[in-house]
């Protein structure tokens, strides 16, 4: 018995898409106009024409998938002529048992399904997928295939003289070197790739049997294809032929910097590589200048926490600190607080480890432990440059703190950052080291603490009630209807749901009741105990309001901050 066929109506009211009352308009103007059911609701604003697809794709009993990274098998794309591909708007995603799923935008293209049928000789299965990712994906999936097809076939010494031989004096421009050297046309694929996803930092590592090449994106490490571990060498060295380093050198660590433009942008990128059991590992810094945030309303500080530490930026003399650990945003909050106050009337000097971002009008130093400039001595030079405002890039041991207050409390604005969990620790940590309470509560004026959460997709976002264990977490009554929002996960996000990120701050601020606090030499659990009373928000508060404001998700808030706090 032949299943009879869904009415489109039917399917968006079951869907939630539209009202029976809406849907009896429109049927009644479909008749008036003599356009398509669908055409008319997407003409009205109704609908979108991703969620018409999806509903004809139902119709029709094509299932829906998102085109992500991985799902398309690349030793079967070439099955179909790239030409067709981009012409028919369609890509070979995989076969299994002689039928071809084929990912397409048009549930009604049933010529396009036969001429494929006609062109691979195999059965055709098409799935919706979004017509915007399908284009995406079918330049990455045809020429991946083909750059890595001769890069395996050439990784050899002959590759490694190649890229030795090359000249670096010029920067390189990433998306017109694809005519060149097999592997300088694979490590340029993966820089190109991770700073067109928007990644952080990028992995490349030598397992037993394959290259394992990962991608750091809002604080996530995702896995990219593998690729033969005959290649890692090859690659190692044009990487290290970019950085200026020596590639007969593999036994010791070795740091450099890159520089490259890619689609028109100027990207700096700090090399790291170790050795390991199965060769050297290689981690890439990627610094996009163009995507650095140094505004500090652009942060995620709510509000009052924002005009509070903008007026601390105010001060004429005084210690603030940054909080946090690696990766959570410091050194890009004192960049964005230090440009705020960067004015003709002022000298601003900063010592760094390494300079992360150049600013323009402002005395950028990059410590060398290696001729003796550490941070003490750098800052103790800056002292007699004239300064009105020092950023240092991190206190790590007792000489730096002891200099950074002393210069604090002659008349200069410092900055500086640490590394604690939350800002009462910072006070401890810095008595720990050494420091004495009365000097400590004369300098210090704010401790900062910040985390970045994960924002949640706007591709994706979708609208659900809360639990009640949320609702708990939330310090509400368990017996309250409120709508949250996450993400399901689409191509847009690498499945995740999230994309993008927001600070989430904790502010504490010295007054006259902190200050004698410090001078009795307290523990962490008292400076707590004072917080609490004194109704400071904490990392989880800050974060549990970005909740409730549909920015974020209970579960990221508990991944980046500890329990504990």
């Amino acid at each position: 018995m032949i299943k009879k066929r869904r009415k489109l109506g039917e399917i968006l009211v079951q869907k939630g898409m539209t009202e029976p009352d809406q849907l009896t308009r429109f049927l009644r103007l479909q008749k008036k106009v003599d356009k398509p059911l669908g055409q008319l609701m997407i003409d009205e604003g109704v609908l979108s024409k991703e969620e018409l697809v999806n509903a004809l794709g139902e119709q029709m009993g094509i299932p829906h998938v998102w085109l992500r990274k991985g799902l398309v098998d690349p030793k079967i794309v070439h099955v179909l002529p790239k030409e067709k591909a981009l012409r028919y708007h369609v890509l070979p995603m995989f076969v299994v048992k002689g039928v071809i799923t084929l990912a397409t935008s048009d549930p009604y293209g049933f010529y396009i399904f036969d001429e494929v049928r006609k062109i691979t000789s195999l059965e055709v299965q098409p799935v919706i997928c979004r017509v915007e990712d399908i284009l995406d994906a079918i330049p990455q999936a045809y020429q991946d295939d083909v750059n890595i097809d001769e890069m395996m076939s050439s990784a050899d010494e002959s590759a490694i003289d190649v890229v030795e031989g090359r000249s670096e004096e010029e920067v390189s421009e990433l998306a017109e070197m694809a005519e060149g050297s097999p592997v300088i046309n694979m490590a340029n694929l993966i820089l190109l790739r991770a700073i067109r996803d928007g990644a952080s930092d990028i992995h490349i590592e030598p397992q037993e049997d394959r290259m394992r090449i990962r991608v750091r994106i809002d604080g996530i490490l995702y896995e990219q294809r593998p690729q033969k571990i005959e290649l890692h060498p090859a690659v190692v060295s044009r990487l290290k032929v970019m950085s200026r380093l020596n590639i007969a050198e593999r036994r010791i660590p070795q740091d450099g910097r890159i520089q490259v433009v890619a689609d028109g942008k100027v990207i700096d990128l700090r090399f790291s590589s170790m050795p390991g059991v199965h060769g050297e590992k290689v981690v890439l810094r990627i610094l996009d200048r163009s995507k650095a945030i140094l505004d500090l309303n652009n942060l995620g500080f709510e509000e009052k926490m924002l005009e509070t530490f903008k007026s601390l930026t105010k001060s004429s003399n005084g210690l603030i600190l940054a909080c946090g650990p690696t990766g959570s945003g410091k050194t890009t909050t004192l960049y964005s607080a230090i440009g705020l106050l960067n004015t003709p009337e002022r000298n601003i000097i900063t010592v760094e480890d390494p300079v992360e971002y150049q600013l323009t009008n402002i005395n950028q130093n990059q410590v060398n432990a290696a001729i003796g400039l550490k941070f003490a001595t750098f800052i103790r030079h800056a002292l007699r440059q004239d300064p009105d405002i020092i950023m240092v890039g991190e206190i790590r041991d007792r000489e730096t703190a002891e200099i950074a207050i002393q210069a604090s409390l002659t008349g200069h604005l410092v900055f500086s950052t640490l590394h604690t969990n939350d800002s009462p620790s910072s006070i401890t940590r810095l008595l720990e080291m050494g420091i004495e309470p009365y000097l400590l509560s004369s300098s210090l004026l704010a401790s900062l603490s910040q985390r970045l959460v994960r924002c949640i997709c706007s591709e994706c976002k979708t609208a659900y009630y809360a639990s009640k264990s949320e609702l708990k977490s939330l310090g509400l009554k368990s017996d309250k209807q409120l709508r949250l929002h996450r993400g399901k996960g689409c191509s847009s996000c690498y499945d995740s749901g999230y994309k993008g990120r927001s600070g989430i701050h904790e502010l504490l601020t010295m007054d006259e009741t902190l200050q004698s606090l410090i001078l009795e030499n307290p523990t962490i659990d008292v400076i707590r105990h004072y917080c609490q009373e004194y109704k400071y928000a904490t990392l989880k508060q800050s974060g549990y309001q970005k909740v409730l404001n549909h920015i974020t998700t209970i579960e990221e808030v508990h991944r980046v901050s500890s329990l504990d706090i």
